[in-house]
């Protein structure tokens, strides 16, 4: 009776042994979990490079008009920065300062007027003014064009940059006889422009290109 219940257990730890040596075959390890690095400066400074680059070339007494696209950072103080738009009437409105003349400033000078009204609240304030998008400097061609309407103004731009940045001169455009009217001091200029002469002798007659020229093509 004893040697038979001995054989009995010794069964039942045989099955056992069996069973679980089955399911640690079938069961595969887990795979090891791997931790996920941490964002470096190094690997963002793509996307910083990318904003940088977005930006439009202007340079330090570029004058702000109308349009314009700006952003306002004061130093700590989240809630007062941000992106703002110059309002046709020149200004742009900020917490606690409330509207402020930009149009005719530098982004220096705006954002020194911008520290004089926020030092009543805050003590020593930090004020930058970056352009993101320059949007007063325009041209408006009317006339033998393809595409007439408004041109957006770019540094040093030529006028026969400007015709082909309005899609170029229609087969009916009288060449020779294009000019720009430019208000000047109250007063109405008209500055002619030969564009036979500039795009075969290369000669741009003197004309220098200004933000609110209309060009005219008959």
């Amino acid at each position: 009776m004893k040697f038979a219940t001995t054989l009995m257990s010794l069964g039942l730890t045989l099955i056992s042994l069996s069973v679980y040596a089955q399911t640690a075959v079938e069961k595969p390890d887990m795979p090891a979990q791997t931790a996920t690095p941490p964002v470096s400066a190094a690997a963002s400074a793509p996307a910083v490079m990318a904003e940088a680059a977005s930006l439009p070339d202007v340079d330090a007494n570029y004058i702000l008009g109308a349009d314009d696209a700006i952003m306002v950072h004061v130093w700590k103080e989240p809630t007062i920065s941000g992106p703002l738009v110059i309002r046709p009437d020149g200004r742009i409105s900020l917490p606690l300062v409330g509207d402020v003349p930009a149009a005719g400033m530098t982004p220096m000078a705006l954002s020194m007027q911008i520290q004089e009204g926020l030092k009543k609240f805050i003590n020593n304030p930090s004020v930058t003014v970056t352009v993101t998008a320059v949007n007063s400097r325009k041209l408006f061609f009317i006339g033998e064009v393809i595409r007439p309407g408004p041109v957006p103004l770019t540094r040093s731009m030529t006028m026969l940059q400007g015709i082909s940045a309005a899609g170029g001169l229609t087969p009916y455009a009288n060449k020779k006889k294009i000019y720009i009217l430019r208000g000047e001091k109250g007063n109405q200029v008209k500055i002619p422009f030969n564009y036979t002469k500039a795009l075969k002798e290369g000669n741009q007659q003197g004309v220098e290109l200004k933000p609110g020229d209309t060009i005219v093509v008959p």
